[in-house]
């Protein structure tokens, strides 16, 4: 398993095909803070929980400065139609070989009702203009995490 990021890393850089099959950087939202969520599967229950709840607050959270991508490791076609969908409007882009969830130690050992495999860890990393992790959080609950996430931010008085 690849060490967990922590505030005051680095974020790495990535370069990831979204929903439309374009390519997106994490460079291409330098200078802006930046909401980068990975979640194991699209049109799942809790990850379309999530997403929903991202879509639904994407607003206040851009009113107050931060953008949000969401990272899986579905193809490009599933995300199209993930997004499609569920109305998402931001990123959702394609990890299928999970090399960028590896860097941000996203991916690793799981458990689930006895069994233990590789998968992607549900996480969220917020990245400052500058390129920098402000916060980074590993095996968040899909229902409320976004309302904690911004109670963390203090983006809820």
């Amino acid at each position: 398993m690849t060490e967990r990021l922590i505030p005051g890393d680095v974020a790495p850089n990535f370069t990831l095909k979204d929903q439309s099959g374009n390519d997106v950087s994490l460079s291409d939202f330098s200078g802006r803070k930046t909401i980068v969520y990975f979640y194991p599967a699209a049109s799942t229950p809790g990850c379309t929980k999530e997403a929903c709840d991202f879509r639904d607050t994407l607003g206040p959270l851009q009113a107050a400065g931060y953008e949000v991508v969401g990272v899986s490791p579905d193809p490009v076609k599933a995300l199209a139609k993930f997004a499609e969908e569920e109305l998402l409007t931001f990123p959702l882009l394609s990890d299928e070989d999970h090399a960028v969830a590896e860097t941000y130690g996203a991916w690793g050992e799981k458990k689930n009702y006895g069994r233990t495999y590789m998968g992607l860890i549900r996480s969220t990393i917020v990245v400052d203009p500058d390129g920098t992790v402000s916060l980074a959080q590993y095996n968040v609950r899909a229902t409320g995490h976004v309302a904690k996430l911004r109670r963390d931010l203090k983006l809820d008085k």
